[in-house]
């Protein structure tokens, strides 16, 4: 059971790292499985937002993601931080 506590830790482990590069493994479904990277841009109440890389040319910009808390902690997105080789699971 997910316990507030555990909220606390994640979002205090997300907001050290704003701005930091990261790698996002996300669970899509069945055997389906995302991995992208970005940048944690801001940490919420409930939830925290990602900005993608752009993975084509014709892009400026990434999109930006928002993810809850309990996502990580029910391991359906994985973070890992590429500047400090940091893992947040």
């Amino acid at each position: 059971m997910i316990e507030r506590g555990d909220i606390e830790r994640v979002k205090t482990l997300l907001t050290e790292n704003i701005g930091k590069r990261i790698k996002l493994t996300a669970k899509k479904g069945r055997k389906r499985v995302i991995v992208r990277q970005g940048v944690i841009s801001a940490t919420y109440p409930s939830i925290f937002i990602v900005i993608l890389d752009s993975i084509s040319e014709f892009a400026d910009t990434g999109r930006t993601i928002s993810f809850s808390y309990a996502d990580l902690l029910t391991k359906n997105i994985e973070i890992t931080v590429v500047d400090s080789k940091l893992e947040i699971k």
